[in-house]
């Protein structure tokens, strides 16, 4: 403690007072006084000795706390319930190492995503991976015939755009966990939004021979993101087509009350066994009906699209009799 300049500094000061009142009072006043001046200051300099030793232990108290939290140890408590400077200054480190737990947290949170997307990204490109160096491979070939070579051309074709696809939906979905993308808060048609998810999609309905029913009014808005909704209903939309058998029908329903703007896309195609029903928007993840072809992405992404604009996505089926997929987007409480 005394090594502090401040320190050594104030005991000079209280030392030089104390020896002025003692002249002034053997000059002015009594042998009595002088005792009683001498005495007073020995006790003021105990008292001052102790606090100043009491703050100089919680401060290296907190200096050794800090030390801990520079550690990466966020656990401590530093608090004492206490009114005064110190305990003032132990809430604030608190309230900081509490946002710095936070902060790791989501540090590691975004660290185990990256994790998984570069280890998702691997595990889908590894297959079309593999066939188009076997295809490569057979090309290679010179007494390969014409028809085969066109035909695996077409098979590397068609390998290649699912990558393309695939690699551009994970970075989307990369994005939308990082919130790193905004989505836009302005309001939103919904027959201009179901124009726009179906367009995309008549070819391969045509090509199914299966009928496409729309119903609802035309004045139905809701806030939310207009580009981003429609790629999230085209892979809800896509799933449906792709799950139902030629001829057979497709529904889009749209309503609005005061509570929420609904949107229903149904099927009438096979259904969803009830205990893949919990797990279908989990990326990745391949149900009992899934085709082969199918990575497991869409609608996981349409999930995540949905829900960070504040909506809900939810689906009901039953084997045999079909799909529904009910999207809800509620409107702000004023």
């Amino acid at each position: 403690m005394l090594r502090n300049r401040e320190i050594r500094i104030y005991l000079v000061s209280l030392l030089l007072l104390i020896g002025v009142a003692s002249i002034v009072a053997a000059l002015f006043l009594s042998m009595e006084a002088v005792i009683l001046v001498l005495l007073l200051s020995v006790v003021f300099l105990i008292v001052t000795y102790r606090f100043t030793a009491w703050r100089y232990r919680e401060i290296d108290q907190l200096s050794s706390y800090l030390q801990e939290i520079s550690n990466g140890n966020y656990k401590l408590d530093v608090r004492d319930n206490r009114e005064g400077e110190l305990s003032l200054l132990k809430s604030q480190i608190y309230k900081v190492t509490k946002m710095l737990s936070e902060q790791g947290t989501h540090l590691e949170e975004d660290k185990q995503k990256l994790t998984d997307a570069i280890s998702d990204i691997s595990h889908q490109l590894k297959t079309p991976l593999t066939s188009m160096t076997v295809m490569a491979d057979l090309l290679s070939d010179p007494r390969l015939s014409d028809d085969k070579r066109q035909e695996f051309t077409h098979n590397v074709q068609v390998q290649l755009e699912r990558m393309e696809w695939l690699v551009s939906s994970l970075l989307k979905l990369s994005k939308i966990d990082a919130g790193t993308i905004h989505f836009k808060r302005e309001p939103v048609s919904v027959p201009v939004l179901v124009q726009a998810v179906t367009e995309p999609m008549l070819v391969p309905i045509d090509i199914k021979m299966q009928r496409l029913q729309i119903a609802g009014e035309g004045d139905v808005t809701f806030e939310g993101d207009l580009k981003w909704t429609t790629e999230a209903l085209i892979n809800i939309l896509k799933n449906c087509v792709e799950h139902t058998p030629e001829q057979g029908e497709l529904f889009i329903d749209y309503s609005e009350n005061t509570l929420y703007t609904e949107i229903v896309i149904r099927d009438t195609g096979s259904g969803i066994a009830k205990q893949d029903i919990p797990y279908i928007f989990q990326r990745f993840y391949k149900g009992m009906n899934a085709s082969d072809d199918s990575v497991g992405i869409g609608l996981a992404m349409a999930h995540s699209i949905i829900t960070s604009q504040q909506g809900e996505l939810t689906v009901r089926s039953e084997r045999g009799a079909g799909t529904a997929f009910q999207i809800r987007f509620y409107k702000a409480i004023v």
